[in-house]
């Protein structure tokens, strides 16, 4: 299915011609690149597909638009929302593979010393990298002051040993973005700091690959004394929390933008099949109670998009602390919540089809269902909204 035309950007306030621009080209490049890749997410090798869109958006250049240079030009919060939308109209495993060369690699561009920033970001930038972000810990979700794993001063360098889970990546990213606790505060919570870890250095292995209900390269590392060079620490000791959190600021609203995606186009397959399919001697779209579930459809669709690009216009216009907090967890929250009504409901106007395996909807219902949980849950999300609230 091609992307229809977009009258978003036309009507909102929060664009520059760019901004546009960009939403056009990467939605030509989407449908014809991505989009005949995504229609064989049910075959063959998982990795080698990845791979091969990484690739695809290496040479298409998008990978500017995710991994930050380091020289004190920002991300653009808008354009990484824009691209990320498109990606994921046509293939989350797209999205995916362009998100986390961010991801994994923001912490690097805002602290880490400038040969290695340098070296990492060029390589993460053109592909010829994977990165990966290793924060979660089987014991250590939402609480990130429950991490484990240590990283213990050793001579001119640190010795990292823990596990962590969840990675995205793992297993084919060539070097990983390790968050690990240094010491204690004196509140008893953790003091962590942040590393730049190979693939290949010795003590570094993966344990497992983890299946999720849709596709996705992930799974569990492990650390066996990892010997890391002290240039390899991200910023100083004790920086971890503030760059994971700088990190989470950053990209979090952009998860909403990939909800958005997959609820465009699942609103767009349910339309199609509406206007398409006959009952009872009419088409679906002719039904009033089919219509009633587009309509509102549509109507959540708009309001997740608002909230979205409201707080990416917020980052790039300066907003940070309280303000900026909040409206990246309020645009995470609606937007995936929402997205996942949308689906829902484009499976069962969709009946039976909608659940025959590898249908585009029936696709994006598994897809859509990690945006509630990864990058914040949802509760999670509810909670720093209160209590943003409650500051003022």
């Amino acid at each position: 299915m091609t992307m229809p035309r977009d009258r978003f950007f036309e009507e909102t306030p929060f664009f520059t011609d760019e901004h546009a621009r960009l939403a056009a080209g990467v939605a030509s490049f989407a449908a014809r690149e991505v989009g005949p890749l995504a229609a064989t997410e049910e075959e063959g090798d998982a990795d080698e597909r990845f791979r091969r869109l990484l690739s695809l958006l290496a040479q298409a250049d998008l990978l500017r638009y995710s991994v930050a240079r380091g020289d004190a030009a920002p991300l653009d919060a808008r354009s990484l929302c824009v691209v990320r939308e498109a990606l994921a109209y046509y293939s989350p495993l797209a999205d995916l593979a362009f998100v986390m060369q961010g991801l994994g690699t923001y912490a690097v561009s805002l602290a880490a010393t400038e040969h290695v920033r340098d070296f990492w970001l060029e390589r993460a930038r053109t592909g010829r990298s994977i990165a990966a972000f290793a924060l979660t810990e089987p014991d250590a979700g939402s609480d990130v002051s429950a991490i484990q794993t240590t990283a213990t001063r050793d001579a001119d360098g640190y010795r990292i040993s823990g596990r962590k889970c969840f990675i995205s990546n793992a297993g084919l990213a060539d070097f990983y973005t390790v968050f690990a606790r240094t010491g204690t505060r004196g509140d008893g919570r953790a003091e962590l700091s942040a590393f730049i870890v190979g693939a290949r250095m010795p003590g570094f292995r993966v344990v497992a690959r983890t299946r999720l209900v849709a596709e996705h390269p992930i799974g569990e590392i492990e650390f066996a004394d990892v010997r890391v060079p002290a240039e390899d620490l991200i910023g100083a000791e004790g920086d971890g929390f503030r760059l994971a959190m700088l990190t989470m600021d950053m990209f979090r609203a952009s998860v909403g933008a990939a909800a958005c995606g997959m609820a465009r186009r699942a609103l767009d397959e349910a339309i199609h099949h509406a206007k398409a399919r006959r009952q009872f001697g009419v088409t679906l779209a002719m039904h009033q109670l089919i219509q009633e579930k587009l309509a509102v459809m549509q109507t959540e669709l708009d309001a997740a998009r608002l909230l979205v690009y409201r707080a990416a216009h917020l980052k790039d216009n300066g907003a940070s602390g309280s303000v900026l907090t909040r409206a990246a967890s309020e645009a995470k929250l609606y937007a995936t919540e929402s997205a996942q009504r949308v689906i829902d409901e484009s499976v069962q106007i969709h009946g039976g089809y909608g659940l025959v395996r590898g249908h585009p909807v029936e696709r994006l219902y598994r897809d859509v269902r990690a945006l509630r949980i990864y990058e914040g849950t949802s509760e999670i999300q509810k909670l720093i909204i209160a209590r943003e609230l409650l500051k003022e």
